[in-house]
């Protein structure tokens, strides 16, 4: 297949595909499939070997956020029955982390619900940090707490911060529709102040609300030339409760084809499934591994997400293995110069000079995802799915009752 053989070469290079390739990959048909993913799973070991990086969520304030969101669980106006509470301490974020850590994740990821931090939240999470470091030689710290204001980046680096998160979500032109209370270009902002800070920047999208192929195009070139050194994707987990409660347009084959995408526009760059990967691509979740090089560890911000143990099985099973905390992610070139997705050379003109932004994961996706899990379902749940049809699945979202602000264990 010629446009295969075209985006591989491209890969290997680090040379970023015409938008016309990018939309051929999303339009490719499912007796395709295998080959577009053995495509990209080429330029993803080129660039990442077989390595998988394991994440760790520790949600530091659930709900009551005043922004609007219409994907988060978290958002003013939410109805969903999610755990709701105030910031945690030091000591009790430390602990949750702990888990993750034990179960072989490489890096934390701590969130919190809001617009962004106050110069006090600041402090607090600077104090989880460094216990966290403290205590865990070698672990890496990202930060999600939302919109930016001057001065805060830096004090999250000087505290031990290496990362923060901050997603696009979706593309430009389709943002007022789902957030009114702040905008695309605050993101950018926000982005733009962690990166001159020298923190490592992250910032990924949301798909399966309802967005074109051409939105999914636009968002994933606006992080080219936004230059992340990692790229959550998160495939919407509809909610109940939340106005995108019933907006379930995703199967495992979307699913597959979004991220093999993702890997051709932005081949050396942490390609993270984040939330919804347990909801979504279901039993094809170790095909994905072959696109991506990086997961979450057990649960979400507010859903449950699959068995620790079971997401280590499912690596070693499809013949991957676990990134040690000694080992760097990125490839040399993107390391040495802390360049983002792809290379700044390679980025070209039509990525958009402005283009990009983040995305203080109000709950929703990025280093904060609501991402859920598949219970168990008994077998005459199994026989009514079909009849099912594109009706709202909510027996596939479970939402979270253990680890980080309850008595509860979690599940790393």
């Amino acid at each position: 297949m010629d446009l295969l053989n075209t985006l591989l070469d491209k890969g290997l290079r680090r040379e970023l595909p015409t938008r016309d390739e990018a939309l051929a990959v999303l339009a490719t048909s499912d007796d395709e499939l295998l080959d577009v993913v053995a495509a990209a799973g080429r330029v993803r070991r080129q660039w990442f070997g077989r390595r998988v990086k394991l994440n760790y969520l520790v949600n530091l304030k659930s709900g009551l956020c005043p922004e609007d969101c219409s994907y988060c669980s978290q958002r003013l106006g939410s109805k969903a029955e999610i755990l709701k509470y105030t910031w945690l301490k030091p000591d009790q974020a430390s602990e949750a982390a702990a888990a993750g850590l034990a179960g072989g994740a490489k890096r934390v990821c701590l969130v919190a619900s809001g617009r962004g931090p106050t110069d006090r939240d600041v402090d607090r999470v600077s104090d989880t940090i460094k216990a966290i470091k403290d205590q865990n030689e070698g672990v890496e710290v990202c930060a999600c707490l939302g919109l930016l204001s001057d001065g805060q980046a830096e004090r999250l680096r000087d505290a031990g911060a290496d990362a923060y998160n901050h997603n696009l979500n979706t593309s430009e032109g389709t943002y007022g529709d789902i957030t009114t209370t702040h905008t695309y270009a605050d993101r950018v902002d926000t982005v733009r102040k962690a990166h001159a800070a020298g923190l490592s920047a992250c910032s990924g999208l949301i798909a399966g609300m309802g967005e074109s192929d051409e939105d999914l195009v636009d968002v994933v070139y606006a992080l080219r030339a936004l230059d992340p050194d990692s790229v959550p994707v998160n495939f919407l987990i509809p909610f109940e409760g939340t106005p995108l409660a019933k907006e379930w347009n995703l199967t495992p084959q979307r699913c597959l084809r979004i991220l093999a995408m993702v890997r051709f526009v932005c081949p050396d760059v942490e390609v993270r499934i984040a939330g919804g990967r347990e909801v979504h691509l279901r039993t094809m979740q170790p095909l994905a591994l072959h696109l991506a090089n990086s997961i979450f560890l057990g649960d979400y911000l507010t859903s449950e997400g699959q068995a620790g143990k079971a997401d280590l099985d499912m690596i070693a099973d499809a013949g991957f293995e676990v990134e040690g905390t000694g080992e760097v992610t990125l490839p040399e070139h993107r390391a040495t110069a802390h360049a983002g997705c792809g290379s700044h050379t390679g980025a070209s003109a039509e990525a958009g000079a402005d283009a990009g932004a983040g995305c203080g994961s109000h709950g929703g996706g990025g280093c904060g995802p609501c991402g859920s899990t598949v219970r168990e379902a008994a077998p005459e749940e199994l026989v009514q799915e079909a009849a099912r049809g594109s009706e709202a699945r909510t027996d596939l979202v479970a939402v979270r009752r253990r680890g980080a602000g309850t008595d509860l264990a979690p599940n790393a």
